[in-house]
Protein backbone atom coordinates (compact mmCIF):
# COMPACT_ATOMS: atom_id res chain seq x y z
CA UNK A 1 0.00 0.00 0.00
CA UNK A 2 2.97 2.43 1.06
CA UNK A 3 4.23 1.57 -2.45
CA UNK A 4 1.38 2.60 -4.13
CA UNK A 5 0.53 5.89 -2.66
CA UNK A 6 4.32 6.96 -2.66
CA UNK A 7 3.57 6.06 -6.75
CA UNK A 8 0.80 8.52 -6.42
CA UNK A 9 2.25 11.16 -4.82
CA UNK A 10 5.33 11.39 -7.29
CA UNK A 11 2.55 11.06 -10.46
CA UNK A 12 0.88 13.92 -9.01
CA UNK A 13 3.77 16.44 -8.03
CA UNK A 14 5.01 15.44 -11.73
CA UNK A 15 1.70 16.67 -12.87
CA UNK A 16 1.15 19.91 -10.98
CA UNK A 17 5.18 20.78 -11.22
CA UNK A 18 4.65 20.28 -14.67
CA UNK A 19 1.71 22.78 -15.51
CA UNK A 20 3.54 25.71 -14.11
CA UNK A 21 2.36 28.91 -15.73
CA UNK A 22 5.21 31.08 -16.71
CA UNK A 23 4.57 35.05 -17.55
CA UNK A 24 3.75 36.38 -20.53
CA UNK A 25 4.73 39.98 -22.00
CA UNK A 26 2.60 41.99 -24.45
CA UNK A 27 4.26 45.34 -25.98
CA UNK A 28 7.18 47.04 -26.97
CA UNK A 29 11.00 46.67 -26.37
CA UNK A 30 13.32 48.96 -25.16
CA UNK A 31 16.93 47.75 -25.17
CA UNK A 32 18.47 44.50 -26.79
CA UNK A 33 21.89 43.89 -25.20
CA UNK A 34 24.18 41.50 -25.91
CA UNK A 35 27.63 40.85 -23.55
CA UNK A 36 30.53 40.45 -25.49
CA UNK A 37 32.31 37.85 -22.63
CA UNK A 38 29.82 35.56 -22.82
CA UNK A 39 27.45 36.24 -25.40
CA UNK A 40 24.43 37.08 -22.79
CA UNK A 41 21.51 38.13 -25.08
CA UNK A 42 18.85 39.97 -22.79
CA UNK A 43 15.45 42.18 -23.74
CA UNK A 44 14.53 44.94 -21.28
CA UNK A 45 10.81 45.20 -21.54
CA UNK A 46 9.08 48.61 -22.25
CA UNK A 47 5.56 49.71 -22.81
CA UNK A 48 3.39 46.91 -22.13
CA UNK A 49 1.95 44.57 -19.77
CA UNK A 50 3.15 41.46 -18.21
CA UNK A 51 1.04 39.02 -16.52
CA UNK A 52 1.11 35.63 -15.44
CA UNK A 53 3.25 34.26 -12.64
CA UNK A 54 7.02 35.39 -12.58
CA UNK A 55 9.13 32.90 -11.59
CA UNK A 56 10.42 34.34 -7.64
CA UNK A 57 13.77 35.02 -9.60
CA UNK A 58 12.93 37.17 -12.35
CA UNK A 59 12.70 40.37 -10.10
CA UNK A 60 13.78 42.84 -12.80
CA UNK A 61 11.79 44.18 -15.82
CA UNK A 62 13.88 42.32 -18.78
CA UNK A 63 14.17 38.74 -20.07
CA UNK A 64 16.92 36.53 -21.72
CA UNK A 65 17.43 34.10 -24.71
CA UNK A 66 18.50 30.98 -22.72
CA UNK A 67 20.96 30.21 -25.51
CA UNK A 68 21.94 32.16 -27.90
CA UNK A 69 24.30 29.97 -29.64
CA UNK A 70 21.14 27.54 -30.41
CA UNK A 71 19.37 27.51 -33.60
CA UNK A 72 16.36 28.84 -31.71
CA UNK A 73 18.33 31.35 -29.91
CA UNK A 74 19.38 32.62 -32.94
CA UNK A 75 15.89 33.21 -34.57
CA UNK A 76 14.49 34.75 -31.36
CA UNK A 77 16.90 37.42 -31.42
CA UNK A 78 16.21 37.97 -34.78
CA UNK A 79 12.91 38.47 -34.34
CA UNK A 80 13.33 40.62 -30.84
CA UNK A 81 15.68 42.61 -33.22
CA UNK A 82 12.70 43.21 -36.25
CA UNK A 83 10.26 44.43 -33.72
CA UNK A 84 12.51 46.97 -32.08
CA UNK A 85 13.91 48.26 -35.23
CA UNK A 86 10.14 48.30 -36.72
CA UNK A 87 8.80 49.28 -33.14
CA UNK A 88 6.27 46.67 -33.25
CA UNK A 89 4.72 44.91 -30.43
CA UNK A 90 5.97 41.59 -29.38
CA UNK A 91 4.24 38.41 -27.65
CA UNK A 92 6.82 37.15 -25.04
CA UNK A 93 6.13 33.66 -23.27
CA UNK A 94 8.57 33.22 -19.91
CA UNK A 95 10.11 29.68 -19.09
CA UNK A 96 9.43 30.17 -15.44
CA UNK A 97 13.09 29.79 -14.55
CA UNK A 98 15.79 32.11 -14.52
CA UNK A 99 19.09 29.44 -15.81
CA UNK A 100 20.79 31.79 -17.93
CA UNK A 101 21.11 34.98 -15.30
CA UNK A 102 19.65 35.18 -11.36
CA UNK A 103 17.21 37.75 -12.07
CA UNK A 104 15.84 37.44 -15.72
CA UNK A 105 13.23 35.00 -16.72
CA UNK A 106 14.18 32.86 -19.65
CA UNK A 107 12.41 33.18 -22.96
CA UNK A 108 10.33 30.18 -24.30
CA UNK A 109 8.73 31.65 -27.42
CA UNK A 110 8.22 35.05 -29.10
CA UNK A 111 6.19 36.72 -31.55
CA UNK A 112 5.65 39.44 -33.75
CA UNK A 113 1.90 41.70 -33.26
CA UNK A 114 0.56 43.52 -35.81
Amino acid sequence: MKKILFGFVIGLQSILCGQTIASEYVGKINEILIRDDDGLVWVVLGEGVRTGALPACATKDYMMIKNENSATGKRQLALLMIAHTNNRTVYIEGAHKCSRWADGEDINLVSIRK
